[in-house]
This record gives structure tokens, C-alpha cells and sequence, in this order.
């Protein structure tokens, strides 16, 4: 909603300000670009401002946006002398504009020392809880803003569909209604419900859009998405984060159908803008104006690229290095003299960012946050969220004979490379940009260290090693698991914990999904000795491991579980905690086939033996185990014919069948038997977390409309058509007409 107030303020700014000052406020610059070097140009520790460079950036070219951290995470009092330092240089500047400082704080203040840090987004997915997804947005913010820093370059809302992709661990997983959901209430977190105060960010969606689909699996290489695929699939989690209000948008640094992301005015302007109302700013990725032109090539020369972004609706380009940020002012100077960007479209622009800056309240003199108005940052409340999140979202994908919940009574051999990695369990984006460098953690124990605590008898080997090797991680054998292997004849249970190390972008990319052999190789000669074997997995994407999933009793999937991830983890294992996430994507059996839930009746067809089974993924979508039973029963809905501008209330009764209190995802799907569109045979609509104590009843009800069965018709608009429908729960299912 836009502040007539602020937009008269605006209005004369614009009137006022020199096509040089415009252009420097779509300018956006790293740290480094204004800290101090030394004579082999390496950044200075402990960092500081380099005045003589930021007084060039600030009134020689009007620059409007600072982001990053250079090279590691800071303390608050450093983030407080830097912030203080730039807006103090700003408001001595012609009309006194301050900058937008903007991070990525995407599982927590990643980058502020002592912070509090969530599970990364896939298994903020796993929860299935808006509350935990909320919650989150909320303490992220909160912690972010006491550092003095306004904008979060959060969340990530491309949809989670091509597993071996590198940052498939930031999505919210595959299916669009899981994504929107957790991704709106992200949203309320991050920027609370109106006026964004001293306690909420700015959010930054993304990454606009189709980034996440790369057809060779590979982080920035071409994405072919047809219109109806963009339409049901990847635009909706984006438009619903924007009418919940999000103030900031980051463009796809990859190309979709050939047409790369800062490029594409149709999305950008024709949809983002004009059809959904998009009224904040949208900024782009690094460096990707001069990708148009060196790795794209879709554009000669860098001027042109300068012109083919900003005409397509890019308001503020990243660019962000010194000295490249001077070339693009002076060059996107002489696009506007030159009229191949009209004085319109960077007014347009510049509004857009004015707009924003208002609406965080960054006019007002900066003030260096007080200690005594953050008292709760990193504090033990934030980090029991943290915990609750995390104890939620680890989901339990086998359970052998109950072979969990273990006593600590039993004996341990704990092996494997993740099992003691503080690192491994928060992933990328944690105190550097790959998350590798053990050097800036917080101080949390690994799985290692608590149990440790909680068991009498623990022998722990390493069994293999991760290391990084010419930028890509190499698994070796350990000399250990010889030991390892003679030890376990005299323990009760092994505890194997596996995964890869921490990456992201181009250096996350890999070649296979295959969990090296290495990491297997613990299973196989552990299973030989016949000692029980509990697998916890801590991975970003789901590796292969049809191979070792018979010779393991019970299977546990952490994901990235952040700071309190393993204290969640054993908590687990012993019983303190039970396991209610699930998968919030399809667990690959095979590395060639990646099928989703969402599948079509043509994709079951088995040549084999022409039978529907070819869909055999290692575990289903929605998937997960507990340690008591829910029955389902008792399905009803309230009419067996839905008209148009009416509602379906379908409702279900869920027992807690066994003997502790249990945490049950209720999941409601659609199916539409018919369609001149060729329909997938299940999609999620509805979902509800809810708690059973032993034997309780709990009867959950949804509600669903005309909207719920739409899809994206043969003359490309939304339609529902008249025919049968099938609401699926669990094993429950009842049938209904829809009637135009």
C-alpha cells in the first residue's frame, strides 16, 4: 500500500535530483569495494571503512546501496562502526539520502557472531509449520536489525524440483502450495504486519524466476520452463510473497526458454510489476548486468547490457565491485543523455528505491541500535525456537523393529564424517559465504559432543574423510574403520553419520547424487559384523543410498539443521523428542530418474511388465515416521457438488493410536480425474500440523473452493472445468462433482 505521505516526499526528490544522483541510487557496491587494503590489495584485519574511498562512492557517483560482509562474519560492534561510518558519509551528501545495507541472512544472522541460526529452508520445510516458519523470519530479523542492517536478501522461493542442484537446500521443496505457504509466513516474519520498526527487515524474494531448474542440474545454466509450467508451478510462491507484502525482489542470474532473467521484460514488468502491482524495487544478482554481456552474450558491449537491464525492469544492479561500480554510473549516464533509457524508466526506478528506503524508516538520522533494545538477541528464547524448528523438521525415514528410540544405557560406536562438524549441520551461508572456515562457529556441540553427554560408552572413529579438493569435495577412506569394525563386536549399536560438506552456487555444483562410495563403504563393513546400524543423514540434497537403506535398522534425515541440530538430532535418537517433519520432497531412488509426487498417469507406466509401478522413489513426498501410530477415519465433506463462489469443508478425524504424545502433518490432496489439460494424479492443497496425546481424537477440518481445482488451460488462462474430483487424506478418500 503505498504512503501518500511518502510519496510526495518522493515526488520532490525526484523532481530535484540530477540524472547522476538517479543513477548512483540504483547503484549497489559490496563492503569491499570501501575497505581498507594493503599494498597486495588484501583486505585489512581487523576490516574498516576506507573514508577516502567511501567519500568517492557516496558524493563523486551517489552510489545508493551497500551489501555483504567482504570475507567473514563481523560482531555486532563492528557492523555498528561500519553501518555508522557509510550513513554518516550519506547524510552529508546533497539531498541526504541514506544507503539500503542489505545481507544474506537466510537461516538466521548468518553473518553476526553469537547469532541465532535456524535449519536452513528445506528443513524449515520439513516442519510443515507456519508457526516455525514465522518464527524464523521473526528472530532473523530481530537479530539482523539490532547489527544496524535493514534488508534481508531472504527468502528463497524457487521451487526445490532438480535435487542435484547446488542451493537446492535453500528452497522450500517441490510442491508450489508447501513453498507458498511456508514462503508467506517467512514473509510476515521478516517485515511483521505493516510499518516495518526497529525490530523488522525488509525481504528480498529469491530468485525471480525459474533459477531452480536448471536442465543440467548445474547452479546458472539454462532453465526451459513452457508458460503453463511457469504459471502452476514457479510464479505462484513469488506472487504469493508479494501480496503478503514484500518490499524487494532478486532477478534469476540463469536464463529460462533462452532469455536470461535481468533480461526477461516480460516477467519483470508485464508480471511482476503491472499485473500483480508490484510497487518495491527489484535488484539483481552479482555481477549479472555484465553477465548479460561476457556470459550470456546476449549483448555486445556492457553499455548494452546496462540498457537491455534496466529497460527490461531491473531498478538496482548489484554490481558491486571498485572499480566496476564507476563504469556502470557513467555509462548508465550516458544511456539516459543518449535517450536509450528514458529519464521515465529511471525515475521509475529510482521511485521504487526511495519507496523502499521510506518504508524502513531510513530518513530518519541513524542511530547505532542500543544493546538494551535487542537484550534477546542470541538468547536462550531464540534458541530454543531454533531448537523446536530443528526437532521438528528431522524426519525419521526408518524405524526397524523400533529399534528407536535408544537407551542410554546402550554402548556406541559413532563413525562417520559428519558426525562431528558443527559445519556440516548448518551448511553454506553460515560465517563465510561456503560455510567452510571452522574458524568463526558459535559455540555449539556437534553430534559427537552431546552424545558423548548423554551415553555412558561411546567410541568414536572417523571411518572417512570430506575434504576440498581443487574446489570440489573429495571423500577418503579413513584408516579408522578397520578399528572401527573390530571394536563393534563389543558394542550395542552404531551410529553412522553421513552427508557432504557445506557449499553453494557454482562451487556446490556436482556431478552425481550418488553418496560417495567411501561414506558407504562404512555401512557395508559395519552391517557384515551385524551390529544394529543408525543412519543420520546431514546433507542439503538427498544423496542415493538404495544401496545402504536395507543394511540400516533406522534411518534419520537431519538435513542442515543449523546451530542446535545435533542437540535435536540425539534428543531424537534418545526419546526425548519424537520425530514429526517430513520429507518436503521426493526422495530419489535412482540418480537418472528424478519423478515428483505430482506425477502423471504416463509417467506409472512400467514397459517392464506394463503394469503402473515405474514410480518407486526411495520415500514418498510428505513422508515420515513417528514413534506412536495415528489412525485415520471418519472422512467427511459437506456437499458431494461444489458450484462456483462456494466452499467444500472437508474434515477428518486423526487418533494418536499408540502410547506417547505424537506431532501428525495432516495432508490434503486433490485429484482431478478429467482434464483438457493432462492432470497429475494427486497435488497438496491443504495441510495442518496438529498434537495427539495417547488415544486423543482430534477431528481436523479444510476448507477448499473453485480456485483449489484451477489449472492452466489450452488457451492459456486459469479455468476449472466441470467434472469429478477426488479429496484424498491419508488412506481416507471421498469423491465430489464440480458444476460451473
Amino acid at each position: 500500500v503505498l504512503n501518500s505521505e511518502y510519496e510526495k516526499k518522493i515526488d520532490y526528490l525526484i523532481e530535484n535530483l540530477s540524472i547522476e544522483e538517479k543513477v548512483g541510487q540504483t547503484c549497489q557496491i559490496t563492503l569491499d569495494a570501501i575497505l581498507k587494503k594493503d599494498s597486495l590489495g588484501v583486505l585489512i584485519e581487523p576490516h574498516q571503512i576506507d573514508q577516502e574511498k567511501l567519500n568517492q562512492a557516496i558524493f563523486e557517483y551517489k552510489i545508493g546501496s551497500v551489501l555483504n560482509v567482504s570475507n567473514h562474519t563481523f560482531s555486532l560492534q563492528t557492523w555498528h562502526s561500519i553501518l555508522d561510518d557509510i550513513q554518516a558519509t550519506a547524510s552529508k551528501s546533497n539531498h541526504k539520502i541514506p544507503i539500503i545495507y542489505g545481507v544474506d541472512a537466510i537461516h538466521g544472522a548468518t553473518y553476526i557472531q553469537n547469532s541465532t541460526l535456524f535449519p536452513q529452508e528445506i528443513g524449515l520445510a520439513a516442519s510443515w509449520d507456519t508457526a516455525h516458519a514465522r518464527a524464523m523470519g521473526q528472530i532473523t530479523a530481530y537479530e539482523t536489525r539490532a547489527s544496524g542492517v535493514p534488508w534481508n536478501f531472504s527468502p528463497v522461493l524457487d521451487l526445490g524440483r532438480t535435487p542435484i542442484w547446488s542451493r537446492f537446500f535453500e528452497t522450500l521443496g517441490e510442491d508450489v502450495y508447501l513453498a507458498k505457504t511456508m514462503g508467506r509466513s517467512i514473509i510476515i516474519g521478516y517485515q511483521g504486519n505493516g510499518i516495518i520498526d526497529k525490530y523488522h527487515v525488509a525481504a528480498c524474494l529469491k530468485h525471480f524466476v525459474g533459477y531452480s531448474f536448471p536442465l543440467s542440474g548445474r547452479d546458472r545454466t539454462p532453465a526451459l520452463i513452457p508458460e503453463r509450467t511457469m504459471e502452476e508451478l514457479h510464479l505462484p510462491s513469488f506472487k504469493e510473497a508479494i501480496y503478503a507484502g514484500a518490499l524487494t525482489v532478486m532477478i534469476n542470474s540463469g536464463e529460462v526458454n533462452g532469455i536470461p532473467g535481468h533480461a526477461n521484460k516480460y516477467l519483470l514488468t508485464d508480471v511482476l510489476k503491472d499485473k500483480w502491482g508490484f510497487s518495491g524495487f527489484t535488484v539483481s544478482d552479482w555481477e549479472d548486468f555484465i553477465n548479460l554481456h561476457k556470459v550470456a552474450q546476449t549483448d555486445s558491449t556492457l553499455k548494452d547490457a546496462i540498457a537491455t537491464a534496466i529497460n527490461a525492469g531491473v531498478d538496482m544492479s548489484m554490481v558491486p565491485n571498485n572499480p566496476e561500480y564507476k563504469s556502470y554510473c557513467k555509462l548508465l549516464i550516458e544511456l539516459v543523455k543518449e535517450g536509450r533509457v528514458s529519464q521515465t524508466r529511471l525515475d521509475d526506478a529510482v521511485r521504487r528505491i526511495l519507496r523502499v528506503k521510506y518504508h524502513l524508516g531510513l530518513f530518519k538520522k541513524f542511530q547505532i541500535p542500543l544493546t538494551d533494545d535487542y537484550i534477546k538477541f542470541g538468547s536462550e528464547e531464540h534458541r530454543v525456537a531454533s531448537y523446536n524448528a530443528a526437532s521438528e523438521s528431522i524426519t525419521l525415514l526408518k524405524n526397524q523393529k523400533n529399534i528407536l528410540p535408544l537407551s542410554t544405557n546402550n554402548s556406541i560406536l559413532l563413525i562417520g564424517p559428519t558426525a562431528n562438524s558443527l559445519n556440516c549441520l548448518n551448511g553454506s551461508w553460515t560465517h563465510t559465504w561456503q560455510g567452510l572456515d571452522e574458524s568463526y562457529n558459535n559455540s555449539y556441540p556437534t553430534i559427537k559432543d552431546v552424545i558423548e553427554k548423554r551415553f555412558n560408552t561411546v567410541n568414536y572413529f572417523e571411518g572417512s574423510k570430506m575434504i576440498m579438493k581443487d574446489g570440489d569435495e573429495v571423500d577418503i577412506p579413513s584408516e579408522d574403520l578397520k578399528d572401527a569394525v573390530k571394536r563393534a563386536k563389543d558394542l550395542d549399536v552404531a551410529i553412522v553419520c553421513l552427508g557432504e560438506l557445506p557449499s553453494t552456487e557454482r562451487p556446490g555444483d556436482i556431478y552425481t547424487l550418488d553418496l560417495p562410495k567411501e561414506q558407504q563403504l562404512i555401512v557395508e563393513e559395519l552391517s557384515k559384523t551385524g551390529i544394529p546400524i543408525i543412519l543420520v543423514l546431514v546433507e542439503g540434497r538427498p544423496k542415493i543410498i538404495r544401496d545402504i537403506e536395507p543394511l540400516s535398522n533406522a534411518i534419520l534425515q537431519a538435513y542442515l539443521p543449523g546451530d542446535q541440530g545435533a542437540s535435536a538430532i540425539v534428543d531424537i535418537l534418545c526419546g526425548d523428542i519424537n520425530p514429526s517433519g517430513k520429507l518436503p520432497y521426493t526422495y530419489p531412488r535412482y540418480n537418472g530418474v528424478i519423478m515428483h509426487y505430482d506425477y502423471k498417469q504416463s509417467e506409472l507406466i512400467n514397459g517392464n511388465n506394463w503394469l503402473n509401478d515405474f514410480y518407486n522413489p526411495q520415500w514418498d513426498f510428505g513422508f515420515g515416521l513417528s514413534y506412536t501410530t495415528f489412525e485415520y477415519s471418519n472422512m467427511q465433506i459437506s456437499s458431494n457438488t461444489l458450484f462456483p463462489k462456494e466452499e467444500l469443508i472437508v474434515s477428518v478425524d486423526v487418533t494418536n493410536t499408540g502410547k506417547i504424545k505424537g506431532k501428525e502433518v495432516v495432508q490434503l490432496y486433490v485429484r482431478d480425474y478429467y482434464a483438457s489439460i493432462s492432470p497429475p494424479l494427486k497435488k497438496l492443497k491443504r495441510f495442518a500440523k496438529i498434537e495427539l496425546a495417547p488415544l486423543e481424537k482430534k477431528t481436523v477440518e479444510f476448507t477448499i473452493s473453485e480456485k483449489d481445482l484451477q489449472f492452466y488451460g489450452i488457451d492459456n488462462k486459469w479455468i476449472t472445468e466441470e467434472g469429478k474430483f477426488r479429496l484424498i487424506i491419508n488412506n481416507q478418500f471421498h469423491e465430489f462433482n464440480f458444476k460451473n
